[in-house]
């Protein structure tokens, strides 16, 4: 499995939104896994200040990731493999 950054802007959106679209996505990937593609979201950091939120998910393809992110309506600039650097 790769990691993969998920960039977003959702400048203006209030914390019940962004705790809406944290579980979105959480749903979303244990469905997906549940139904026989491997992936799971990880973590999301969010910067209030300009709306920048980068979202990480392991998973086996960026088509995954796409579609994870696609079918749960979230929107995204752009999906890239990342490296995890979390201590």
């Amino acid at each position: 499995m790769t990691v993969y950054m998920v960039e977003r802007d959702l400048k203006g959106i209030s914390m019940e939104g962004l705790g809406d679209a944290q579980k979105a996505a959480i749903s979303k990937a244990a469905e997906m896994t549940s139904n026989g593609t491997d992936i799971r979201y990880l973590r999301s950091t969010f910067a209030p200040e300009d709306g920048r939120c980068m979202c990480l998910f392991d998973a086996i393809s960026a088509t995954d990731v796409k579609r994870l992110n696609d079918d749960a309506g979230l929107p995204y600039r752009t999906i890239v493999p990342a490296l995890d650097l979390t201590p």
